[in-house]
């Protein structure tokens, strides 16, 4: 089964933290997975894109540092690096989440 890079934590910074959740479909999965507070199959977060399109989003979220994602047999579980952004930039990822879901419910009709 296919292994996947994860950036140390040396590598990750904040410009890529913030252009990874500029998109909001990368957004609005790493929303997801907060909710989850637990580690996801790849496919389990309902996604509005392509499988191929969302492989995309998941390297992005990836190569940023903000997800990690392993391999268990067949399947591939992913998970947020809340622990560790949080203590490479305090309070940025739970700012973030807080401004979009304000932001999801002054949006809805």
């Amino acid at each position: 089964m296919k292994q996947y890079q994860h950036p140390t934590i040396d590598q990750i910074t904040l410009t890529g933290i913030l252009h990874a959740l500029s998109d909001p479909v990368r957004l609005n999965f790493v929303r997801s997975l907060d909710q989850y507070a637990t580690e996801q199959r790849c496919g389990a977060i309902a996604t509005p894109v392509a499988k191929s399109t969302m492989s995309h989003h998941l390297r992005v979220l990836r190569e940023a540092g903000i997800i990690r994602t392993r391999t268990e047999g067949t399947q591939c579980l992913t998970s947020l690096r809340l622990g560790e952004l949080d203590a490479k930039f305090p309070g940025v990822m739970d700012s973030v989440l807080k401004a979009a879901d304000r932001s999801e419910l002054t949006s809805t009709p």
